[in-house]
């Protein structure tokens, strides 16, 4: 007897190439010969016992603007 649906697997998605946890993909765009192309590529790694790790903009403290400076 026939299966009517389809097996599928879950889609790939991009690992930290330090930790190897799943990590967000974004959407960047690039222009070629006069239109914009996406591209698909890694987010950053959100793990904060990796070596790669890249902090929320809220969890910065290092930053080099002061924390009443205005940003254009």
């Amino acid at each position: 007897m026939a299966r009517t649906e389809r097996q599928t697997d879950r889609q790939a998605e991009y690992v930290c190439p330090a930790c190897k946890q799943p990590v967000a993909t974004v959407l960047a765009r690039h222009k070629t010969l006069g239109i914009f192309v996406p591209h698909w590529g890694a987010g950053p790694c959100h793990n904060p016992e990796c070596h790669r790790h890249e902090a929320e903009a809220g969890e910065k403290s290092g930053s080099a603007r002061g924390a009443h400076s205005v940003g254009r």
